[in-house]
């Protein structure tokens, strides 16, 4: 299986509040699933859990996921 980067777009003070969620080992399920639903709007199907791997410093800021897809060997 692959790995793709997901970019959600966000606020500042939402990105603050998923990292504190996930530096206290739990997760924010509307940021997850509109990683996993951008998966879907890229053509591709979810394998797995979107994992949070951090926010970048920019503007906008955004929510960085990782999420494990299926290989689409027939096209």
């Amino acid at each position: 299986m692959a790995v793709m980067r997901i970019r959600v777009d966000s606020d500042r003070r939402t990105a603050r509040r998923v990292m504190e969620l996930h530096l206290a080992g739990r997760a924010d399920r509307d940021s997850a699933e509109a990683a996993r639903e951008a998966v879907w709007r890229l053509g591709r199907t979810p394998a797995g859990e979107p994992v949070f791997v951090g926010v970048t410093n920019g503007e906008p800021v955004r929510l960085l996921y990782d999420v494990e897809v299926y290989l689409d060997i027939y096209r």
